[in-house]
């Protein structure tokens, strides 16, 4: 699916580095915070809790761990590693997915950029996964929408069609029935960014059973110069620069 490689090449590219908001919801907490892209990694500040500006102690807190990031380069370092290892397991489930899934073509609909194809997603018996980040995949069947001009994924609805056993279910499982939708849309040119990721997703890992419920949406998209070090960015922060507003909640 053609769709499923531009969605590959877009992972890869560095070139469109951006300034958007990220806000988290979970049933204890809502997190609001503002993110610059730089060439060392990602770097976050705190702006709201449950929509709520942060008080003085919260703010000053927040500004004493710039400040250590900006002291201590190995921890924004760290940070670019985990955010690495986490593109890499995206990247190795997107790869996956084209020998993953059965396809069927549903119709036609419309979309955030236009008109979109709708196709509907099974498990293929003969797939065969390689590891953990692709075992799920395995159990998985939904929808999928493509948008028709620019071959782009739009919205992907996948849920569990059986549980799925991690290390023999020794490590963990996750129960049939759990549930991710992920949307995609256009924020500034041609660039498209995932702005609306939805989970809802029971399971046991080890001992003890556990609830994944999350709602991640980002807007306020903005372009950023390219090679901008994660230094350069925490000033910016400091200097309150506004986002230019592209989208919304």
């Amino acid at each position: 699916m053609r769709a499923l490689d531009n969605e590959l090449r877009s992972a890869r590219d560095p070139r469109h580095p951006m300034h958007y908001r990220l806000r988290k919801s979970s049933p204890r907490l809502t997190q609001t915070k503002d993110i610059y892209e730089t060439r060392d990694g990602g770097v976050a500040r705190l702006i709201s809790v449950n929509d709520q500006p942060l008080s003085g102690e919260d703010e000053a807190r927040e500004v004493e761990r710039l400040n250590e990031l900006l002291a201590d380069p190995s921890k924004q370092q760290r940070r670019k590693q985990n955010e690495e290892q986490d593109a890499g397991r995206v990247l190795k489930v997107l790869r996956a997915m084209p020998k993953a899934f059965l396809y069927e073509y549903v119709g036609t609909g419309s979309g955030p950029a236009g008109a979109v194809e709708h196709y509907s997603f099974r498990p293929d018996p003969g797939y065969d996964p390689t590891d953990m980040q692709t075992q799920a995949l395995a159990s998985m069947g939904g929808d999928i929408w493509i948008d028709a001009a620019h071959e782009r994924v739009t919205r992907l609805e996948g849920h569990l069609v059986n549980d799925v056993d991690y290390g023999w279910g020794l490590l963990g499982r996750l129960y049939k029935g759990g549930w991710i939708v992920v949307e995609q849309a256009p924020i500034s040119g041609n660039q498209w960014r995932i702005v609306r990721f939805q989970m809802d997703i029971e399971g046991r890992v080890l001992f003890s059973t556990k609830s994944f419920q999350t709602v991640e949406q980002t807007y306020d998209y903005a372009p950023l110069p390219v090679g901008l070090g994660y230094a350069q960015a925490i000033k910016l922060m400091r200097n309150g620069r506004p986002g230019t507003s592209m989208g919304g909640q």
